[in-house]
């Protein structure tokens, strides 16, 4: 049946694409009754998006919301797998040249675009390497006003940097070496469209998505309800010949409150929540972290490694009259404070366990670059931290002016839990929190000396943390508007690097040297966490917190 409505959707009027919506939502409504998870012989995953979506226009991917959508209705030329290294998508295969400059990419033959009236009733149309040239030009196109043309922007040449040679070969051409840009193909901004749907729909094509994914479009009510259904002629199959994805549709809700969306999942109308809400993590989980007993064998608690670090940003351009009337000038007062902290028991106490204490660098857990014993980073050790105070000329503190911490209402208890700690080292912090918004703008003009900041990976590759401290950049990324000539060097090595062995040892040494200089204090490395519903199988977290569904089923419980 749920085939059978999409089948007539494109050619609808208005009036009539209204009661289509009601009837898509009168089948999967069907599903939230029966407590298996399948209707009528169907599987329908249901998840909550408490932000709402925005577009489900690739160019417009900007955040979790939107990314997770794009994924399930588009392909890119490569992914990313396990491990977070290049994986064959859209690609069966590529070649990089002797200068690392030009990267050819060999495209497979057997991929459509979704049915749309874009090319004609119903009709479909095969995936070429002229849709891939097509898409990346419009990414960077000053028409487009895309957020993500930064993928290649001082990359590529928008001109000549993408070539189809024929329908089955595509070309980038960068500017100059960069090791990651296999990564950045892998971001939603990098999906693959189809032109002739952009030119039909215009600037309604973040409401009429036609790519080659999964799931194909069927239904949006914003603010109520988004509706996607099987791809029938998606072009992957499982280990065993099986067509994928195992799932019939997929419904979206957008719920904005956080406990309303827990007690659809607890009811059984939501098969997954992503993250817990600091309201009821207390509830759910103990202080190490585990499952309380009262939910176990109701709910299945998913713990992975998120590329995304918390930390404490210090502003240390010399030439700032902030930096200059400020003790944290000095670095041995920057690195008392790294050491006059638990963040293990931050972790557990204030956290429950929920992240990793970022003892290490700036990289964070889950990148192949990340490793605690090439990257010493700092633990609690008061008494390093009295020296170093002593050292720089405050013994036991004495002199030591008040420095003030920004941070946002939401991390105000863990400021506080910090600001304690270092006060008991002689260190007075004085925690002052603002608006969100004003926070970002204070750390963009380089007016906030000591603030609470945090930093998510768009792609799997350490270079887009390091970014952070490269000299030539502004803020953002470069908040601290650290600067160091040895620093600038081996990035641009690594950038241009032979192997990814080399690759990743130049990047220990760059995070080294952060750390070595503490313009920031790192927190914690954040951890995914997903509580999902016992009916749901081969429901797998990753590093990106990417929504992945293609391998998904939901079963019957005994």
């Amino acid at each position: 049946m749920i085939s059978k409505i999409y089948e007539r959707q494109n050619s609808l009027t208005p009036l009539k694409r209204l009661t289509l919506f009601v009837m898509v939502l009168t089948v999967v409504t069907l599903h939230n009754s029966c407590s298996t998870g399948e209707s009528e012989g169907k599987m329908v995953f249901h998840y909550n998006q408490p932000e709402g979506i925005g577009s489900l226009d690739p160019a417009f991917a900007k955040n979790q919301a939107n990314m997770w959508a794009v994924h399930q209705l588009y392909n890119t030329l490569v992914e990313t797998n396990d491990s977070l290294l290049p994986a064959p998508s859209l690609a069966t295969r590529w070649e990089i040249s002797d200068d690392r400059r030009v990267y050819t990419f060999y495209i497979r033959s057997d991929v459509y675009f979704h049915p749309d009236a874009a090319f004609g009733a119903n009709a479909v149309r095969r995936l070429t390497a002229h849709d891939v040239e097509y898409s990346f030009k419009r990414l960077v196109n000053k028409a487009t006003a895309s957020p993500g043309a930064w993928v290649f922007n001082g990359k590529v040449d928008p001109d000549q940097g993408f070539v189809a040679l024929n329908d089955s070969v595509f070309q980038l051409k960068l500017i100059r070496p960069y090791n990651p840009i296999l990564g950045i193909l892998s971001m939603q901004y990098c999906s693959v469209v189809a032109k002739e749907a952009v030119e039909l729909y215009g600037a309604d094509f973040r409401k009429h998505p036609c790519g080659s994914g999964p799931f194909r479009f069927s239904a949006w009510e914003e603010g109520q309800a988004l509706i996607l259904l099987k791809n029938d002629h998606y072009f992957e199959r499982d280990s065993k010949g099986q067509s994928l994805p195992y799932l019939d549709a997929v419904k979206v809700s957008f719920l904005d409150s956080k406990a309303s969306e827990f007690l659809e999942f607890q009811q059984g109308r939501l098969d997954f929540i992503n993250d817990i809400d600091a309201s009821f993590k207390d509830e759910v989980l103990t202080k190490k972290g585990e499952l309380r007993k009262d939910w176990e064998g109701k709910i299945v608690l998913q713990k992975h490694a998120y590329l995304t670090i918390e930390y404490l940003g210090i502003l240390v351009d010399s030439a700032n009259p902030i930096v200059e009337a400020s003790p944290l000038r000095l670095k041995k007062i920057r690195q008392a404070i790294n050491y006059g902290f638990d963040r293990r028991k931050m972790m557990m106490y204030l956290r429950n366990s929920i992240g990793f204490p970022a003892e290490s660098g700036f990289i964070p857990v889950g990148l192949p670059s990340f490793d605690s014993n090439a990257v010493k980073g700092y633990h609690y050790d008061p008494a390093k931290a009295a020296e170093l105070l002593k050292e720089a000329g405050f013994p036991d503190g004495k002199g030591l002016p008040a420095i003030k911490l920004l941070t946002v209402p939401v991390y105000a208890e863990l400021a506080n839990f910090i600001a304690r700690e270092l006060q008991e080292i002689g260190i007075p912090v004085q925690v002052e929190a603002i608006q969100k918004s004003l926070l970002l703008e204070q750390t963009a003009k380089s007016q906030a000396g000591f603030f609470r900041a945090s930093w998510i990976g768009d792609y799997p590759d350490a270079e887009n943390f390091l970014n952070v401290f490269l000299g030539k950049n502004p803020a953002p990324p470069n908040y601290t508007r650290f600067k160091n000539a040895v620093y600038d060097d081996l990035f641009a090595k690594a950038m241009a690097a032979p192997d990814i062995n080399t690759q990743n040892q130049l990047y220990q040494q760059m995070d080294q040297l952060v750390v070595n200089e503490a313009p920031v204090v790192p927190l914690w490395y954040d951890m995914v966490i997903h509580l999902v519903n016992p009916r749901v199988v081969n429901f797998l977290p990753n590093s990106l917190n990417l929504l992945e569904l293609r391998q998904v089923k939901i079963v019957k419980l005994r």
